[in-house]
């Protein structure tokens, strides 16, 4: 059976002690409280990772980081490695998110590269893949989707392949208060997971986590959440608040 997650992505937000201060409070919340029935990560700035990785130490709390460079190592001022990450103690990272798509320029085939980082440094990659509104509106959001996720993880051998999550979000729910109806998160995410199945087979289709990412709020995720193809959440603005991502990780139940 294939894992629930719900991963909790800061994006720029936080300084070190608010973040400091915000992890012991999830923390201390899901030690007192019951048992999630999902797997819970968070994603902090790069700065917060080896202190939240402290904080996280005898937890079932999964870390992770916001992005990572395509290369081991080198003169590439203000980037940071995939084997940095991996020192800190974080066991994830979040590949082609659409704000490094679209802020950052971040193409289908650096993605690809950065995939492949991450497993070579021992970190199970969340990669992101949406279209927005302009191309779902001018019928173009399967072409956009099938194009991110064979570019970005079709060159991966099977094995390979079994250590990434995918993360469905779709450009115009983030951020904006608008999300995805139920049928259309269903819809996407069926299809991502006949992409996978027309290149891995059966199995890699099943075992293969794949996350909503898009405003999605403790009012609306037990909605998505019940859908037979939504494996969890990848988080933003509801994961800066304990009650709302805690909200949102419970929704799979206690």
């Amino acid at each position: 059976m294939r894992r629930k997650i719900v991963a909790g992505n800061w994006k720029m937000n936080k300084t070190l002690a608010e973040g400091t201060e915000l992890v012991q409070e999830i923390k201390q919340k899901l030690q007192s409280g019951s048992t999630p029935q999902a797997d819970v990560i968070i994603c902090p700035p790069f700065t917060h990772l080896s202190i939240v990785a402290d904080l996280l130490q005898s937890t079932n709390i999964g870390l992770g980081a916001q992005n990572c460079a395509t290369e081991v190592n080198g003169a590439y001022t203000g980037e940071v490695s995939a084997m940095m990450i991996s020192s800190t103690g974080a066991g994830y990272v979040i590949v082609g998110h659409s704000e490094r798509r679209a802020m950052f320029g971040e193409a289908n085939e650096i993605t690809a590269k950065k995939v492949v980082a991450a497993i070579q440094a021992g970190l199970t990659p969340i990669f992101c893949c949406g279209e927005t509104l302009a191309e779902r509106e001018s019928g173009q959001l399967f072409d956009v989707v099938k194009a991110q996720v064979s570019t970005g993880l079709f060159s991966l051998s099977a094995e390979m392949f079994a250590k990434v999550i995918v993360a469905y979000e779709p450009v115009w729910a983030i951020g904006t208060g608008l999300n995805a109806t139920p049928q259309q998160a269903e819809e996407m995410h069926v299809f991502i997971r006949s992409l996978i199945r027309n290149e891995f087979g059966e199995g890699a289709a099943e075992n293969t986590s794949i996350l909503y990412g898009g405003s999605c709020k403790p009012s609306n995720a037990p909605e998505l959440f019940a859908i037979p193809d939504v494996d969890g959440g990848l988080i933003g603005g509801a994961s800066l608040t304990a009650k709302d991502f805690l909200g949102i990780v419970y929704a799979f139940g206690q």
